[in-house]
């Protein structure tokens, strides 16, 4: 039997909760290393029986999970011997999803089959799905010293066994190709499930339950990634029992035990699904940072970034496919997009270095990830360029530098979690410089705002008026830095000067208010349909299905 080890926790609870902390239920994705996690926010996750209180809306308009369509439609075949050919005519179960997200199901299904017979030929043993869920559970007799008197670990996957249940495999679909680098704690985790986890069911707001008394132990398992665009399985772990506890043991035990005990805050991305918000200490809220209005009804608590709204002025729907489910066709981006992003890597990489050294004393790159050697001078030309405008010379030692440091602010009256990358923010005698770092192959239009232009420069206007991420206000400042061949320039704004507050605010509303409100995200075709990653799956770009 997997367990936990006891150790004494002192997990703060925060105000506006309500429910049973005694359950702790930890699923794959609570194991991932991410750096802009907060390890509170995961440890309240990890405790699935409290929720917030008030109640929050968990409405969702549209399906926001690119995988239930597929898993409704895969039960149906798998469960209940429905044929492929029947269940892909039946709409029941793409209700609710968007007609794009509909007929990228709807290729998946057979995609996902097709590698299921593709791993049996290749000589594996042939396995049958599966229904009830294998959970690894530990019932104490009294509370621990956490207050814990059921831990439960969980996989989110397929399950398939043998007939004689002698080998059961999970099966881990991915959107594109099977995930390479999935961490050895997640893989050993999952195996440890195969191994250990017994059949259970449970519901929202109710512990698992063991459905079966008497179910037969296997003697191996496999952990298999599959990719629902290319349908190639990839085998990650093939173990047996023993081994599978060993490496439990060795690669995940700790990291159940840190998630569960973690007290960090980091306001970030997890602050949209944490139950624990409304109490929170450390993600500053600022009502009506958006500029719109609550929507008619309330719905399931959103982030959004200014990229997220641009994408989704630019068409709606292509908006929800590639932001809100993460379906993309795998189309190479073009030059421009790559070259942006390999100069940003560049200079994030020497930026984020703990020898504080300006990009003038370091040599340039002779290569950059993802550029070919005929697009790679033109983005040479920009690092060069850059080494005018580096905030590293001169800056003390004594001073704080952060590359991507992720920023959050929550709109109360929308319930959006606002999210903000800054390239780069530095400190300077006692306030908050923001920079953001585009690159330009020709000069901006000189009629144009430049907060228009670039409008995460609005959004950063409005944080740091809001006094996000703080400092002193008197030295706080926001920079543009316009990375060109030649002719490059670095812009400097006032975050607390009234006009450009009323400039800023007046952007990010109009970039809102469409989003905010919308619920059916309907295709909007135009010249941007050529480089649209879902446009083979979307009617109205005039793609032949």
């Amino acid at each position: 039997m997997v367990r936990f080890s006891v150790v004494v926790s002192t997990l703060p609870m925060p105000s506006g909760l309500s429910g049973r902390s005694d359950v702790v239920r930890i699923g794959l994705p609570l194991l991932r290393s991410e750096a802009d996690a907060c390890a509170w926010g995961r440890a309240l996750r990890a405790r699935p029986l409290l929720t917030q209180a008030p109640e929050r809306s968990r409405r969702k308009p549209v399906q926001d999970f690119f995988f239930t369509p597929v898993q409704s439609m895969l039960d149906a075949i798998e469960h209940h011997g429905g044929s492929m050919q029947a269940v892909l005519a039946d709409d029941r179960h793409t209700r609710n999803c968007h007609p794009v997200h509909r007929a990228w199901a709807l290729d998946a299904v057979p995609t996902y089959l097709a590698a299921r017979a593709r791993h049996e030929t290749a000589g594996y043993p042939v396995t049958l799905p599966v229904t009830a869920e294998w959970v690894g559970l530990s019932r104490l007799r009294q509370p621990d010293t956490r207050g814990v008197v059921q831990y439960e670990r969980t996989a989110w996957c397929r399950r398939y066994a043998t007939r004689d249940g002698s080998v059961r495999e999970i099966w881990i679909p991915s959107m594109g190709s099977a995930k390479e680098n999935r961490s050895k704690a997640e893989i050993a985790a999952a195996a440890a499930i195969a191994a250990t986890g017994v059949p259970a069911r449970g519901s929202f707001g109710e512990p698992y339950r063991k459905v079966e008394n008497e179910a037969v132990q296997p003697q191996r398992v496999r952990v298999i990634g599959v990719g629902l665009a290319d349908g190639k399985p990839l085998v990650l772990a093939d173990w047996d029992v023993e081994e599978a506890v060993r490496q439990f043991e060795e690669h995940a035990k700790e990291r159940y035990a840190a998630v569960l005990d973690g007290q960090a805050l980091r306001p970030g991305s997890d602050c949209t699904t944490c139950e624990g918000l409304l109490g929170c200490t450390a993600l500053p809220e600022v009502p009506g940072l958006l500029g719109v209005p609550a929507p008619r009804r309330p719905r399931k608590r959103r982030s959004v970034s200014i990229s997220d709204l641009r994408a989704y002025k630019s068409c709606p729907a292509r908006f929800h496919l590639t932001r809100a489910l993460y379906i993309k066709d795998g189309r190479t981006e073009n030059e421009a997009i790559r070259r942006g992003r390999a100069v940003d890597a560049w200079l994030n990489d020497r930026h984020g270095q703990d020898a504080r050294t300006p990009c003038r004393n370091v040599p340039l790159p002779t290569e950059l990830p993802g550029l070919t050697g005929a697009e790679l001078g033109p983005a040479v030309r920009m690092v060069e360029e850059h080494r005018a405008f580096c905030p590293l010379d001169g800056l003390p030692e004594s001073e704080l530098v952060r590359t991507q440091w992720r920023l959050a602010a929550y709109d109360p009256v929308v319930d959006v979690v606002v999210i903000a990358d800054p390239d780069l923010l530095y400190t300077e005698a006692g306030g908050w410089v923001w920079r953001e770092t585009k690159t330009a192959s020709r000069r901006t239009w000189e009629g144009r705002s430049l907060l228009r232009e670039y409008p995460q420069l609005a959004l950063a206007v409005l944080l740091m008026a809001a006094g996000v991420p703080g400092g002193d206000p008197r030295r706080s400042r926001i920079e543009l830095e316009i990375l060109r061949e030649n002719g490059s320039v670095c812009e400097e704004f006032d975050p607390f000067d009234q006009a450009t507050r009323d400039e800023a605010g007046e952007i990010v509303a109009g970039l809102a208010a469409g989003w905010a409100s919308d619920e059916t995200y309907s295709p909007s075709p135009g010249d941007h349909c050529a480089d649209c990653e879902v446009r083979r799956w979307c009617t109205a770009s005039g793609e032949p299905r």
